[in-house]
């Protein structure tokens, strides 16, 4: 089967071996510099001279927006090996698409011993496309595993376009303080053990969730979102669009990976900061010169990808 026959199928696909070790390391080294402040980083944490990277990078649990100001992670928002499997699978499930595709987010995930995973949530939830072809590429920095809190996924949920009511899911032991989805039966869960250098690419309406890792080691990963060029971005930066929905709408603080259909709009320029998702119990830190999560999450809701 195909990689864009499979993927329209399940909601999802696996494809190992996709990023080397050495763009692996580049990334975690990245972490650290995020959490000492080395990039502009809004919420950065206190960390005491001569403490060691990986106990720094514990006090954070994902860095969002990364690609803002690293040129590491702008150079993993476009890596050719994911782009082209992009270009097979993101619009698979069109009539008719070329191939062209548009990145809109990225999200550097720290996941230390201990820490929470995010309850079964779908990310068209958070980020709207027109189309139904938003793509989380979750790219594993470490070998995932149901120990340290891999991801699961709901084979096949995505296929009816459905968007799950939420609710508030009440295992703080669990998860972290995002709502979770309901309404479904998650019997047919498949735990998505990979090891590192595999990048899962999963739709936007597919139903996943990772459990709080419970492993001595860190569960380290890079997810960035895209979806097809032709596609408007409806996607107010404050999460709401002020007088409800405007079908017009298009956020186009992107990244084109190829050919971009509304090139005569121009790009809109992004923050020259990204910021930091701390640790359960502790606040955002925000102001007015930083926007909103558009997933909600200054609002204590997370983003629109596992934990």
């Amino acid at each position: 089967m195909s990689h864009a026959s499979s993927f329209v199928e399940q909601g999802y696909l696996v494809v190992p071996d996709l990023v080397d070790a050495t763009d692996r390391r580049e990334v975690v080294a990245d972490i650290a510099r995020f959490v000492r402040g080395e990039y502009p980083v809004l919420g950065a944490p206190d960390v005491p001279p001569g403490l060691d990277d990986e106990t720094a990078s514990q006090q954070v649990l994902a860095i969002h927006f990364p690609h803002w100001v690293s040129p590491v992670a702008a150079r993993m928002l476009v890596h050719p090996g994911i782009a082209a499997v992009l270009a097979e699978i993101t619009g698979a499930h069109l009539p008719s698409w070329d191939g062209a595709v548009k990145a809109c987010q990225s999200m550097l995930f720290v996941k230390g011993p201990g820490m929470p995973g995010q309850a079964w949530h779908q990310d068209e939830r958070y980020i709207p496309t027109r189309d139904r072809s938003l793509v989380g590429a979750w790219i594993a920095l470490d070998d995932a595993t149901v120990d340290n809190g891999c991801l699961w996924v709901l084979p096949r949920s995505h296929r009816t376009g459905f968007l799950h009511p939420t609710r508030a899911h009440g295992r703080p032991d669990e998860f972290d303080t995002a709502d979770e989805a309901y309404g479904f039966d998650d019997s047919g869960a498949v735990a998505v053990e990979v090891p590192a250098g595999s990048v899962v690419f999963f739709n936007g309406y597919l139903l996943h969730r990772s459990l709080r890792n419970r492993s001595g080691g860190f569960r380290r990963a890079l997810v960035n979102h895209y979806l097809n060029a032709w596609s408007l971005l409806p996607w107010h930066p404050g999460g709401e669009v002020p007088g409800g929905a405007i079908p017009t709408l298009d956020n186009r603080a992107i990244v084109p990976l190829g050919h971009d259909p509304y090139a005569a709009k121009g790009i809109d320029p992004h923050p020259d900061r990204c910021f930091v998702r701390p640790l359960p119990g502790q606040r955002w830190a925000v102001d007015a010169g930083v926007p909103d999560d558009p997933a909600g999450a200054v609002t204590d809701q997370a983003n629109s990808s596992n934990s």
